[in-house]
């Protein structure tokens, strides 16, 4: 088994890390026909490559779906923090690029963000705030991968 630490990068130190949640899948076959269930029920998904004929998803659809849902739950906290009221009808549209360079692949990431009825200063604000220091995905991905974040 090979483990890997990281430091906290959000307070820059190695102080212990409490876990609120584990997630736990089976996933087998990949993105060709492959199928991932979470130890639950709740997720029982099937896999298709992108752009294929067939049903299923893709890890880069979940991906998006994923990483928008956590940092729209992490903008209430800053919008909280900033003595802001989030929108109820808020919501991120997500890209996530699957991207290669010869045998290397990667990806890359588009937000548009809609915060309506906020001042677009304050928009921006929780915005960058956001991923910048709460959202958990866009910790995980700080300096992995290109992100475009656009108030609409």
């Amino acid at each position: 088994m090979t483990t890997y630490q990281a430091t906290n990068a959000v307070a820059g130190s190695t102080e212990e890390a409490k876990v609120r949640y584990t997630a736990k899948t089976h996933t087998s076959g990949g993105r060709r026909g492959g199928v991932s269930q979470s130890d639950d029920g709740r997720l029982d998904v099937k896999f298709s490559a992108p752009g294929v004929p067939g049903t299923g998803t893709n890890p880069e659809q979940l991906f998006a779906a994923g990483w928008s849902a956590c940092f729209i739950s992490a903008m209430g906290l800053v919008a909280n923090r900033m003595k802001v009221k989030l929108p109820a009808d808020g919501a991120i549209d997500a890209e996530i690029d699957l991207c290669h360079s010869g045998d290397v692949y990667f990806l890359r990431a588009r937000f548009n963000v809609s915060l309506p009825g906020l001042e677009r200063e304050v928009a921006q604000a929780i915005v960058d705030t956001t991923h910048g220091e709460t959202c958990a995905y866009s910790n995980a991905t700080r300096g992995k991968i290109e992100v475009t974040l656009h108030v609409v």
